[in-house]
């Protein structure tokens, strides 16, 4: 008879060697990140189509990148401290960091899952049978085979020591380890990695829209002041009308009516002064919270302030590819994009068996001083186990199903991001050019009114102009100053939308030197080859 043989150490090994060398084995769909329209557009009005006249928006915008601390570009003092204190005081974006640090502990969770587990274990304890128990009896039996006198005192009684108590010792370990032989956990970790990813992106998400949030409430609170400015020096204008149409009163050149005309156009201006300060103290309540701070804490550093933060001469909004790399929405949803392919493997994985080495090796001994000796250890269960899923009523192959849509699900908000992203550009720079435009027409109105109520006050001084004229010209011009600073007030809050649409500028460093994972957004891959899926065999 030929002798068995029984594999050596080194046919051991390399079996081992062999089955661990599968571990590089990931399958389920690799992510590459998309291509949009933008990667080939000339500028954010290149649609493809043939235009009849050029139809670039704004004459002064530059290719330049945007600036990452846009706002210094209004050169307002007040406003960039404000700005520099947004990012550490801000409550969206605090939250926005507490969701931050949540997902990358979720991405360690992920990653702890293809490592192995060990759960040390011990034990000390006494034990003692009872004499008139099944293990007493089968002492006694054993006592009167030996001969002994009483199976406890007899010396040869095996099952004495039972009977009689004895301590028990134990010190070890589990070890399990479940072999990533098909990616499951690799594709877990994309994934969570990529979610990582999404909310850092989320967080300066929330940090572009605070920062344009304040800037757009401080011009918002700066135009109020303007209008409040504005109403009072007309007040004083037309107090000064009143004083001249009393003296001619008195004089009997006029009659009480143009006295009381007058009168009226002077408490018609001053009604609309404390709408105008309750709006001022809203605005401020409106920084006041951006910043996490009380009602009212900052009104000794924003009440009476300077004008209207004005528009940079020139520009800067980049070239639209830059687009896709600059706003976190975009980026968040290429994230998402990224997590969902992962996850596509993720369910492709659970088709396959899984093999899991496991092992508890325990040293044991009744007497503690012969713990750590060899002849103590003792082990159970080490080797592989394999687990194959042969019927699962579909579950497997419904989850499979339901990962492709949700990554066709993302696939379409990764789009609809790029294409809501050039709309805010185009619409942004098409406000910053019709407000440009009224505000350059609303000037030279403001001009003319005043020119008309100088002359028309000066003829009716004269005595050749009738008061109606006049109190035209004062509301005209009220009216006209008014309009002005609206619209310088509406071309500064455009800037502010163009900014946040472009993405608040270049930006890899959060502000405090914290910095979050960076966005894996490229161009140049297109959509359709995002997912290579093939058909399983299972």
């Amino acid at each position: 008879m030929t002798p068995r043989r029984y594999p050596g150490r080194r046919a051991r090994v390399a079996a081992a060697a062999g089955l661990l060398g599968l571990a590089g084995c990931t399958i389920g769909p690799d992510f590459a990140p998309p291509v949009t329209r933008l990667a080939d557009a000339g500028d954010y009005l290149d649609t493809g189509l043939a235009a009849p006249t050029p139809r670039r928006l704004l004459a002064r915008t530059t290719d330049a990148e945007p600036d990452v601390a846009w706002w210094q570009a209004f050169r307002d003092p007040v406003l960039s401290q404000l700005e520099d204190r947004l990012a550490a005081q801000n409550l969206d974006v605090q939250t926005a960091t507490a969701r931050l640090f949540q997902s990358r502990s979720q991405l360690n969770t992920a990653a702890a899952a293809g490592l192995p587990t060990l759960n040390g274990k011990g034990n000390a304890y006494r034990q003692q049978f009872s004499k008139n128990g099944t293990i007493g009896l089968l002492s006694n039996s054993l006592g009167g085979l030996t001969g002994g006198s009483g199976g406890a005192a007899s010396s040869g009684n095996l099952t004495a020591p039972l009977t009689n108590g004895f301590e028990s010792y134990t010190l070890g370990f589990d070890a399990s380890w479940e072999l990533d032989l098909w990616g499951k956990v690799r594709r877990s970790v994309e994934s969570a990695e990529a979610q990582a990813d999404a909310s850092a992106e989320a967080r300066r998400d929330a940090l572009i829209s605070s920062q344009a949030e304040l800037a757009r409430a401080y011009v918002q609170l700066r135009g109020t002041q303007e209008l409040i400015r504005i109403n009072l020096a007309n007040v004083r204008v037309n107090e000064q009308i009143l004083d001249v149409v009393r003296v001619r009163q008195q004089k009997g050149l006029v009659t009480g009516l143009d006295t009381s005309s007058a009168a009226q156009q002077v408490e018609a201006i001053k009604a609309q002064l404390p709408q105008l300060q309750q709006q001022e103290i809203q605005q401020i309540n409106a920084v006041s919270l951006l910043l996490g701070e009380p009602p009212l804490a900052l009104s000794q550093e924003l009440v009476a302030g300077p004008s209207i933060p004005p528009v940079p001469p020139r520009v800067p909004i980049g070239v639209p590819s830059s687009l896709v790399m600059r706003r976190p929405d975009i980026r968040r949803a290429e994230a998402n994009l990224h997590s969902a392919v992962a996850e596509i493997g993720v369910a492709e994985a659970q088709f396959f068996p899984s093999v899991t080495l496991t092992g508890s090796p325990t040293v044991n001994s009744v007497d503690p001083g012969q713990l750590f000796r060899g002849s103590s250890l003792q082990y159970m269960n080490i080797g592989p186990s394999v687990s194959i899923p042969l019927f699962e009523g579909g579950r497997l192959k419904s989850n499979l199903v339901l990962q492709r849509a949700r990554q066709q699900e993302a696939a379409i908000a990764y789009q609809k991001a790029v294409l809501q992203g050039w709309h805010d550009v185009v619409n942004a720079l098409a406000a910053l050019r019709g407000d440009e435009g009224r505000r350059a027409r609303l000037a030279r109105q403001v001009a003319d009114a005043r020119q008309a109520l100088a002359l028309s006050r000066a003829r009716y001084v004269q005595g050749v102009e009738i008061f109606t004229t006049v109190l035209q010209a004062s509301q005209t011009v009220l009216h006209a100053e008014t309009s002005l600073s609206q619209a310088t007030a509406a071309i500064s809050t455009d800037f502010v939308a163009l900014s946040k649409a472009l993405g608040g500028g270049w930006e890899t460093t959060f502000p405090g030197g914290r910095t979050p994972p960076l966005s894996l957004a490229k161009v140049g891959i297109p959509l359709s080859d995002v997912v290579h899926d093939g058909a399983l065999g299972r």
